[in-house]
């Protein structure tokens, strides 16, 4: 019972046939291929609006290359002190933009909030090429705590950095677990809320390796294609991550598979709440971070379950991850044990 990550989740079926249909033949390098070239297209109508797709292997390329393209090596990066460009990809962003730095700002629930970014960014002093100017704002959605931010949301921050006049990025590893919660349509919290990029997440949710740099200003196409390759994240095999993104985004996939999370994560919810665990931030994505005695703790992990602690929010606090292959049916098996311990 595999609460660790979302990352521990196999491909999901769809997407290991699209890879065997892919397996045979020959096929133009460097994503000249037919297959890579369906990708704007089926973006395009995904988010009911011209975009350019730009595939890499991991999400830290995905964002990193991202930001390449959207600050200068001098500029900065306004994001959540929670954000996982800013805790857990290391100095990838400062190295694929060339410098670029960090700001980061707090906010509840791991969410920028439109007045105190407004706030932060007025009390910057201007000190010429003393000091670093806001180039761009990042956000997460769904947020590393597994808080989603809702089209207003998005919109107000969006509002903000066309008044300042900055580029707005949006990290969605998570993405499809945001729309799947909110039930919109995904233009409603990208383009149409002011964001100029986002990196698309598939690998969480049932690819095997590939996320999509996603550019509703396509005029940073050449930009982001010439950062890929001299980042080496240009596969000359490119049919094989476009293959995965057209079937992930077929029929809907992507949001069946994170609808299932999501649920998921609301079931286990439910039943750790039954024993007496207590929330530490809303359930809304497929994370849910709970407050655990030390006792029930250890009956779960005695129960062969699988999780990791949380102390930056805590004592006792531990981050569940659902996925798109959960199986409810585990959970409950779950329950009976810890009950019977």
């Amino acid at each position: 019972m595999n609460f660790a990550s979302d990352n521990v989740s196999p491909l999901c079926p769809e997407i290991l046939s699209a890879l065997e249909h892919e397996a045979y033949g020959n096929a133009p390098a460097y994503g000249a291929d037919e297959t890579s070239r369906q990708l704007d297209a089926a973006f395009s109508e995904l988010f009911d609006r011209e975009v350019a797709v730009v595939p890499v292997a991991t999400g830290t390329a995905a964002n990193c290359i991202s930001l390449s393209a959207l600050v200068s090596p001098f500029g900065g990066i306004v994001c959540h002190h929670e954000a996982h460009i800013n805790e857990d990809e290391s100095t990838g962003v400062a190295f694929f933009t060339g410098g670029a730095k960090l700001m980061p700002v707090d906010g509840p629930a791991a969410k920028l909030e439109a007045d105190n970014l407004d706030a932060f960014l007025a009390s910057r002093v201007d000190r010429g090429v003393h000091s670093v100017a806001p180039e761009c704002v990042a956000i997460t959605q769904a947020t590393e705590l597994g808080t989603v931010y809702t089209a207003d949301e998005v919109a107000a921050i969006g509002a903000i950095c066309k008044k300042r006049d900055l580029r707005l990025f949006m990290d969605g590893a998570r993405f499809a677990n945001a729309v799947a919660h909110l039930g919109c349509h995904p233009a409603d919290i990208t383009w149409k809320a002011g964001v100029d990029a986002i990196s698309f997440g598939a690998t969480k949710n049932g690819a095997q390796a590939v996320d999509a740099i996603v550019l509703f200003d396509t005029s940073l196409r050449g930009r982001v294609e010439q950062a890929r390759k001299r980042s080496g994240h240009l596969y000359s095999k490119h049919r094989y991550l476009a293959s995965q993104l057209l079937a992930y985004v077929k029929d809907d996939l992507w949001l069946r598979n994170a609808r299932h999370a999501n649920g998921a994560a609301r079931t286990l919810c439910d039943m750790l709440v039954s024993h007496g665990a207590t929330l530490a931030h809303a359930v809304e994505g497929n994370e849910l971070f709970v407050r655990l005695a030390p006792e029930l703790a250890q009956r779960m992990r005695d129960a062969g379950a699988l999780f990791h602690p949380w102390p930056s929010l805590g004592a006792d606090i531990y981050r569940f991850v659902t996925a798109w292959n959960t199986d409810i049916a585990q959970i409950s098996e779950l329950n009976d044990r810890i009950t019977r311990n």
